[in-house]
Protein backbone atom coordinates (compact mmCIF):
# COMPACT_ATOMS: atom_id res chain seq x y z
CA UNK A 1 0.00 0.00 0.00
CA UNK A 2 1.09 3.28 -0.97
CA UNK A 3 0.44 6.49 0.61
CA UNK A 4 1.20 10.26 0.15
CA UNK A 5 1.31 13.38 2.39
CA UNK A 6 1.61 17.11 2.68
CA UNK A 7 4.14 19.11 4.72
CA UNK A 8 4.44 23.11 4.82
CA UNK A 9 6.23 25.12 7.76
CA UNK A 10 7.05 28.75 7.27
CA UNK A 11 9.06 31.03 9.84
CA UNK A 12 9.82 34.45 10.37
CA UNK A 13 13.93 35.75 9.50
CA UNK A 14 15.45 36.91 13.01
CA UNK A 15 19.09 38.29 13.65
CA UNK A 16 21.72 36.08 15.84
CA UNK A 17 20.95 32.81 14.68
CA UNK A 18 22.13 30.69 11.60
CA UNK A 19 20.04 29.25 8.46
CA UNK A 20 19.35 26.11 8.59
CA UNK A 21 17.50 24.40 5.45
CA UNK A 22 17.79 20.66 5.07
CA UNK A 23 20.13 20.25 8.06
CA UNK A 24 22.97 22.45 6.13
CA UNK A 25 24.21 26.03 7.59
CA UNK A 26 23.43 28.23 4.53
CA UNK A 27 25.68 31.50 4.91
CA UNK A 28 23.51 34.32 5.57
CA UNK A 29 23.46 37.35 8.02
CA UNK A 30 20.06 36.05 9.74
CA UNK A 31 18.31 32.73 10.48
CA UNK A 32 15.33 31.72 11.07
CA UNK A 33 13.03 32.39 14.59
CA UNK A 34 11.93 28.92 16.17
CA UNK A 35 11.84 26.76 19.31
CA UNK A 36 14.56 24.27 17.29
CA UNK A 37 16.77 25.32 14.76
CA UNK A 38 13.55 26.55 12.82
CA UNK A 39 14.67 24.40 9.96
CA UNK A 40 11.69 25.18 7.32
CA UNK A 41 12.69 22.35 4.74
CA UNK A 42 12.74 19.37 7.07
CA UNK A 43 10.19 20.67 9.11
CA UNK A 44 7.93 20.45 6.22
CA UNK A 45 9.69 16.81 5.34
CA UNK A 46 8.69 15.47 8.77
CA UNK A 47 4.96 16.45 8.37
CA UNK A 48 4.49 15.11 5.16
CA UNK A 49 5.97 11.99 6.09
CA UNK A 50 3.87 12.02 9.75
CA UNK A 51 1.23 12.90 7.91
CA UNK A 52 1.55 10.01 4.91
CA UNK A 53 1.56 7.55 7.76
CA UNK A 54 -1.34 8.86 9.31
CA UNK A 55 0.86 9.86 12.72
CA UNK A 56 -0.41 13.59 13.30
CA UNK A 57 1.94 16.36 12.67
CA UNK A 58 5.65 17.56 14.04
CA UNK A 59 4.05 19.46 16.80
CA UNK A 60 2.57 16.45 18.19
CA UNK A 61 5.92 14.90 18.01
CA UNK A 62 8.06 17.98 19.06
CA UNK A 63 6.00 20.42 21.06
CA UNK A 64 7.56 24.06 21.10
CA UNK A 65 6.90 23.55 24.74
CA UNK A 66 9.45 21.18 25.27
CA UNK A 67 12.04 22.68 26.51
CA UNK A 68 14.14 19.15 25.67
CA UNK A 69 13.90 20.39 21.80
CA UNK A 70 14.87 23.97 22.43
CA UNK A 71 17.63 24.75 19.67
CA UNK A 72 16.99 20.73 18.91
CA UNK A 73 18.35 20.09 15.06
CA UNK A 74 15.79 19.36 12.75
CA UNK A 75 17.54 16.55 11.47
CA UNK A 76 17.14 14.77 14.94
CA UNK A 77 13.24 15.22 14.20
CA UNK A 78 13.52 13.57 10.87
CA UNK A 79 15.73 10.28 12.37
CA UNK A 80 12.85 9.98 14.82
CA UNK A 81 10.14 10.50 12.31
CA UNK A 82 11.97 7.91 10.18
CA UNK A 83 12.22 5.36 13.32
CA UNK A 84 8.53 5.91 13.64
CA UNK A 85 7.45 4.69 9.87
CA UNK A 86 10.16 1.99 10.23
CA UNK A 87 8.16 0.85 13.71
CA UNK A 88 4.87 0.83 11.15
CA UNK A 89 6.85 -0.71 8.81
CA UNK A 90 6.58 1.97 5.92
CA UNK A 91 9.45 2.89 4.17
CA UNK A 92 9.70 6.42 2.20
CA UNK A 93 9.61 6.15 -1.97
CA UNK A 94 10.57 9.80 -2.68
CA UNK A 95 10.22 13.39 -1.04
CA UNK A 96 9.29 16.07 -3.47
CA UNK A 97 10.07 20.02 -1.69
CA UNK A 98 10.24 23.83 -2.52
CA UNK A 99 11.38 26.42 -0.28
CA UNK A 100 10.45 29.47 -0.94
CA UNK A 101 12.53 32.67 -0.14
CA UNK A 102 14.20 35.68 -1.68
CA UNK A 103 17.35 35.35 -0.70
CA UNK A 104 19.47 34.15 0.09
CA UNK A 105 20.23 31.51 -2.96
CA UNK A 106 20.13 28.17 -2.02
CA UNK A 107 21.33 26.41 -5.22
CA UNK A 108 24.60 25.60 -4.29
CA UNK A 109 23.62 24.16 -0.97
CA UNK A 110 20.51 21.76 -2.33
CA UNK A 111 23.11 18.91 -3.41
CA UNK A 112 24.30 18.46 0.35
CA UNK A 113 21.03 19.42 1.49
CA UNK A 114 19.53 16.39 -0.69
CA UNK A 115 22.57 14.09 0.70
CA UNK A 116 21.78 15.05 3.98
CA UNK A 117 17.90 14.53 3.98
CA UNK A 118 18.76 10.93 1.85
CA UNK A 119 21.10 9.55 4.22
CA UNK A 120 18.52 9.82 7.55
CA UNK A 121 16.31 8.30 5.26
CA UNK A 122 17.93 5.64 4.01
CA UNK A 123 16.97 6.28 0.58
CA UNK A 124 19.07 7.26 -2.82
CA UNK A 125 19.61 10.80 -3.87
CA UNK A 126 18.04 10.02 -6.77
CA UNK A 127 14.26 9.92 -4.32
CA UNK A 128 14.87 13.49 -3.13
CA UNK A 129 13.76 16.35 -4.76
CA UNK A 130 14.61 20.19 -3.64
CA UNK A 131 13.45 23.09 -5.79
CA UNK A 132 13.86 26.62 -4.47
CA UNK A 133 11.86 29.47 -5.98
CA UNK A 134 10.56 33.30 -5.00
CA UNK A 135 7.81 35.01 -3.75
CA UNK A 136 8.50 37.47 -6.52
CA UNK A 137 7.92 40.57 -4.07
CA UNK A 138 5.04 39.66 -3.14
CA UNK A 139 3.76 39.12 0.48
CA UNK A 140 5.85 38.99 3.51
CA UNK A 141 7.91 36.23 1.84
CA UNK A 142 8.60 38.33 -1.21
CA UNK A 143 9.90 41.02 1.22
CA UNK A 144 12.47 39.08 2.57
CA UNK A 145 11.22 38.39 5.97
CA UNK A 146 10.87 34.91 6.32
CA UNK A 147 11.26 31.40 4.26
CA UNK A 148 8.19 28.74 3.93
CA UNK A 149 9.05 25.05 2.75
CA UNK A 150 6.61 23.06 1.10
CA UNK A 151 6.59 19.32 0.81
CA UNK A 152 5.32 16.16 -0.80
CA UNK A 153 6.52 12.26 0.42
CA UNK A 154 5.33 9.14 -0.57
CA UNK A 155 5.47 5.77 1.51
CA UNK A 156 4.68 2.31 1.17
CA UNK A 157 4.23 -0.46 3.19
CA UNK A 158 7.07 -3.16 3.68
Amino acid sequence: MTRIGFGYDIHTFAQGRPLILGGVCVPFDQGLEGHSDADVLLHAICDALLGAAGLGDIGVHFPDTDTHFHNAQSTKFLEEVFKLLRTYQFQVVNVDSTVVLQGPKIGPYIPRMKETIAQVLKIEISRVSIKATTNEGLGELGKGKGCAAYAVALIQSN
